[in-house]
């Protein structure tokens, strides 16, 4: 009897000690003993990842007493400690010494251990463009999990529009296929019971390689209701250097702010800053209400001096931080052609100096104009960097499309830090690559580097689309069925004043749908596809042709959607732009 409580006492401690939690807690202060918030700790016997509240505080369950984590910050040295769960933890992290480069590049789409190559540089004019590297073919087996960062960034559709209207090719560094496809606004469906976002995905045929197919997702944020929105905090930041005296550039931009005022309320608080040979406040917050003084200030502005970048904007953001309003939308609206030429005209100084002054808790929207110095690389920084998006205004009507018809996809954000986990199924998945979100080349060969999560604006319907090569034929037919899917999604993002992160998770259904049979408005995204690749001079699509592109945007565009009605004209001029190229090329030989 004695011997059997003995048993039974052994295997109920044992069994405890298999079922045990235990709880992690402590502080990260830094060396000032001031709490860091949204810290980013990993827990390295599970690899998750947990962010430190406002308080710099943190709570982690684990199923071990011993255990490490690690600690990383922008600006701050990466830490990482071993550490017994019955113990507080007091985590101090050091400041990163001046000479260091404190914000390296970050990745918006990265497969961990896994190797991508560079290529060669493009120069246009005096224009700037980062270099990007393509996202390569990725084995299933071996690398099953890919990541990337989801944001509603237009830019690049309307610049490539720019160049193609003014007879030119396009640098294939200009070309972000996935802002391509952002700028659409396709298959956009309404989330239910109120929640943040909507998640769809759609297994199809590839157009352009038949051995291969293509994976959708669609990822649709809520749209909210612009009568219900919290007062807004505005400040333009308009560039009117020397550069920005000519008609596409700051009577361009007068004309876009001044349409974009018509829609003020009057909770709402504008104030101008300008910089051009000095900085100034030009408007004082001044009340949505007084439209017209707002348009008189507008129209007031003339170009003339040079750049002073850097201390316009930390004029914006201090002026904005003046004027905070709690709980509701602050955000700065820079205006220029990127020329910044007094101050920190580096990328990664103008990197440092938005990563510093976003922590106020201001957004950033970044509008670009102009060609010839136009520069690009240092606007999507400044976006990026500044928790915000990126928007190119060619003309009058994209400036309309951006500032009026899209106003809470471009200035009101339903999320932040929006990122995603792609886990891969490799008994149906042989090989997968993700079209666009294409890295810069110095962040791609920094192997520490980590990714950076993206800004999503209120009615925002981004897609993404893989490249998969199947493990069996089967996948084509319909006929598979697997409970774990093509492949598992895990989006993490944080809602926009609130440093704790969410999860959403969903199964893509290995489902075969003919490509005819799928959405036309997916069919419509496959030729804006195919059309970003054929400019970039992809190597991936080197089978398709431009007659293949223009009769699936023709079978699938909406008649009454005047934007989609346009691509087809922007199809037909970049045609005869590149077929001439390519004879041009022949006859020199």
């Amino acid at each position: 009897m004695l011997q059997r409580l003995l048993h039974i006492m052994l295997f109920t401690a044992s069994a405890f000690i298999a079922n045990a939690q235990y709880y992690i807690r402590g502080q990260v202060k830094n060396e000032k003993d001031q709490p860091l918030q949204n810290v980013k700790i990993v827990l390295q016997s599970n690899h998750l990842l947990y962010y430190s509240g406002a308080t710099g505080a943190f709570g982690i369950t684990t199923k071990t007493l011993s255990d490490s984590l690690s600690f990383s910050l922008d600006g701050y040295e990466s830490k990482t400690i071993k550490i017994n769960a019955d113990q507080w933890q007091d985590v101090n992290l050091k400041t990163l010494p001046s000479n260091v480069n404190r914000n390296r590049p970050k990745l918006i789409s990265v497969t961990k251990n896994f190797n991508q190559t560079s290529k060669f540089h493009w120069y246009v004019n005096n224009e700037t463009y980062f270099q990007l590297v393509e996202n390569e073919y990725v084995n299933a087996e071996k690398f099953p999990n890919t990541g990337f960062s989801l944001n509603v960034n237009k830019a690049s559709y309307s610049n490539i529009r720019r160049f193609i209207n003014m007879g030119s090719t396009v640098p294939p560094d200009a070309v972000r296929t996935e802002e391509l496809l952002n700028y659409f606004n396709l298959h956009r469906r309404e989330p239910e019971n109120n929640e943040v976002f909507k998640i769809e995905s759609q297994l199809s045929a590839c157009p352009w390689d038949e051995d291969k197919q293509l994976l959708y997702l669609n990822i649709n944020a809520k749209k909210l209701d612009l009568n219900k929105i919290p007062a807004s905090n505005f400040v333009f930041l308009i560039d009117v250097s020397g550069s920005m005296d000519m008609p596409n550039r700051l009577p361009l931009l007068k004309a876009a702010f001044q349409l974009f005022v018509k829609n003020l309320r009057a909770i709402d608080t504008i104030s101008i800053v300008t910089y051009g040979g000095t900085v100034g406040i030009h408007l004082q917050p001044t009340s949505g209400t007084e439209k017209e003084k707002i348009i008189k200030s507008i129209e007031e502005l003339e170009a003339s001096g040079d750049t002073p970048g850097e201390a316009a904007i930390m004029t914006a953001y201090s002026l904005a931080e003046h004027t905070f309003i709690k709980g509701g939308s602050n955000r700065v609206i820079l205006a220029t052609d990127g020329d910044f030429n007094v101050g920190q005209t580096s990328e990664k100084a103008m990197d440092e100096l938005i990563t510093k002054e976003r922590q106020s808790g201001v957004f950033l929207t970044c509008l670009g104009v102009g060609m010839g110095n136009f520069k690009d690389s240092k606007l999507e920084t400044l976006a990026k960097r500044g928790n915000g998006n990126y928007a190119y205004l060619d003309d009058i009507n994209e400036a309309e499309k951006v500032l009026v018809k899209e106003l809470t996809q471009t200035f009101y954000a339903v999320a932040d830090d929006v990122y995603m986990n792609m886990q891969f199924n490799p008994k149906l998945v042989k090989q997968y690559r993700l079209i666009g979100f294409d890295n810069k080349k110095d962040a791609v060969q920094d192997s520490t580097i980590d990714m950076e999560g993206g800004e999503i604006g209120s009615g925002s319907s981004v897609l993404a689309i893989f490249e998969i090569v199947p493990q069996d034929q089967k996948l084509f037919s319909g006929d598979v069925l697997d409970k774990d899917g093509v492949a598992k999604l895990s989006m993490r993002y944080s809602l926009c004043n609130d440093t704790a992160h969410k999860l959403m998770e969903y199964i893509c259904p290995a489902v075969f749908t003919e490509f005819k049979n799928i959405d036309n408005e997916l069919q419509f995204a496959t030729a804006v596809t195919m059309f970003g690749l054929k400019v970039k001079q992809s190597k991936y699509i080197k089978d398709a042709d431009w007659l293949q592109i223009e009769t699936i945007a023709t079978a699938a565009y909406n008649q009454n959607d005047y934007l989609q009605t346009e691509f087809l004209q922007i199809i037909d001029k970049a045609q005869k732009i590149y077929k001439g190229k390519k004879g041009k090329k022949k006859k020199d030989d």
